[in-house]
This record gives C-alpha cells, sequence and structure tokens, in this order.
C-alpha cells in the first residue's frame, strides 16, 4: 500500500484515538466485568502480571465498563502537523466523531491542507484521493475493548522501560501492541501494523470525562520512506455519549 503523508495523516488519526465508541454495537456480548473509573489505580501489575489480566488492568484504568460502553465521542481541538523532515509546524484544528463502527474525521490547515473522512459503517468517503480507510473499532483502543471476545488473541510482548506490553489480535489479523504504566494500567501508547506501516501513538495527558479517561493531549507518529510524519494533537472539548444526528455520518 502506497500512501501520502496527507494520507498517512488519516489513517493516522482514525486509527489512534484515545477513545472507542463501540458500547452501541456490542451490547449483549460477553464482557469480563472490569469496576473502575477513569482515576483508578490498578495495583498488582508486575512481571509475572499475564498478558489478559493487562488487558484487563488496561481497561479497568480507562473506565471499566463506563469506557466499554460508550456510545459516542466528539473530540475538538488543535493540531500541528510535521511533514517529513521537517520541523516547521503547520497549525490547524480537526474534529473526530466515533460511534461504533462509524467516523467522522476533519482537519483545517488552510491554506496548507483541508480534508474530510467519513466511515458510515459500510462505505468510506475521503476527499483526498486513494485513501480506503477501514473501521476504526478493528484498531487501537477499538481492538482493545473486544478482547475478552471468542476468537480475539492476547499475547505477551516485550516491556519497555517501566511500561508492560501485550498485543490484541482479532480473528482477521487485525492487531494493536499496548504498553501501559505498570502503577496504573493506563495505556501510555500503541502501535498499530497496517499496509506495511506502523502507526504510533503517544498519550502525554489525560483527563477524566463522564468516569471514562480520555487523551487530552497525544502524539502520532509514522515513519515513511522519505522520513517520519508527526501530528501533535490537543484536544480543547470533549463529548460522550451525545445523541448524533443521521448526517453526521452521511456520505456526500
Amino acid at each position: 500500500m502506497k500512501i501520502t503523508a496527507l494520507g498517512a495523516l488519516i489513517l493516522a488519526t482514525t486509527f489512534c484515538t484515545g477513545v472507542t465508541a463501540y458500547g452501541q454495537v456490542e451490547a449483549g456480548k460477553a464482557q469480563t466485568p472490569s469496576a473502575g473509573n477513569g482515576t483508578t489505580t490498578v495495583p498488582g501489575i508486575t512481571a509475572a502480571t499475564t498478558p489478559v489480566d493487562l488487558a484487563r488492568a488496561a481497561i479497568a484504568a480507562q473506565g471499566g465498563e463506563k469506557f466499554r460502553n460508550v456510545k459516542s465521542v466528539v473530540l475538538r481541538g488543535s493540531v500541528d502537523l510535521y511533514p517529513p523532515n521537517s520541523t516547521q509546524a503547520i497549525p490547524g484544528s480537526f474534529v473526530i466523531v466515533l460511534a461504533g463502527d462509524k467516523s467522522r474525521l476533519e482537519v483545517d490547515a488552510r491554506p496548507a491542507v483541508t480534508f474530510k473522512q467519513i466511515f458510515d459503517g459500510q462505505r468510506s468517503y475521503s476527499s483526498l484521493p486513494n485513501v480506503d480507510v477501514p473501521p476504526a473499532s478493528k484498531f487501537g483502543m477499538g481492538l482493545l475493548v473486544k478482547f475478552d471476545q471468542p476468537g480475539y488473541v492476547v499475547s505477551a510482548l516485550p516491556d519497555k522501560k517501566k511500561q508492560r506490553a501485550f498485543r490484541v489480535s482479532d480473528p482477521d489479523g487485525n492487531m494493536t501492541d499496548f504498553y501501559i504504566d505498570v502503577a496504573t494500567g493506563r495505556v501510555m501508547s500503541f502501535m498499530i501494523p497496517y499496509g506495511g506501516y506502523t502507526f504510533g501513538t503517544e498519550n502525554k495527558k489525560m483527563k477524566e470525562v463522564e468516569g471514562v479517561l480520555v487523551a487530552t493531549s497525544f502524539t502520532q507518529r509514522l515513519e515513511m520512506p522519505q522520513g517520519a510524519y508527526f501530528a501533535d494533537y490537543s484536544v480543547k472539548d470533549v463529548k460522550l455519549n451525545q445523541t448524533l444526528s443521521d448526517d453526521v455520518f452521511a456520505i456526500p
């Protein structure tokens, strides 16, 4: 798969949002209970903690069942884009809307770039050509909430500094590598291999919103043949579980 830096931005932002909205489509499916809220301190994470228990700890730290049952997410804020081999930021604003498999992303960094990406649950639309984004629920935090469903595999990874690591894979082979803080269980970063590339997100700041831990400052990185691509996001406004109109995910 060949993608441009702008295509990489769309993919990375869709994959790498630090919260998910999958509650309404997974209702009724078996889940492992995980109590807690966004400020939960998760005790007992050691070198012997199993990958499945690490996944449980991560869910608890993110908000437990409140996190798993989020029905919709709306994030608004500012973004600084760094093209490969550039230290000069391109400032802009962004809006991300998630609801189950549905997603909408808008980035406005005029005059340099502006684009829109929509996935209505079945079809994908992009204002940029040749960019086809799969459902965000197959990667990142959307994948984490399904770790205990049939056909999903949680496996061990080498730890990094003071962080424990594990991988979640779905029956189709989609996967995400998670790195969590030993003291809190919070997801500090995650990596997503897709299409021959690796998309990475590092969470810098988080806050609790309605009992759910939301990343409000995060950096995305993508290594490309022409150099590393970066995007620094600052979330100014968070809305969870809002009723969304049907036209939010309408394909133009």
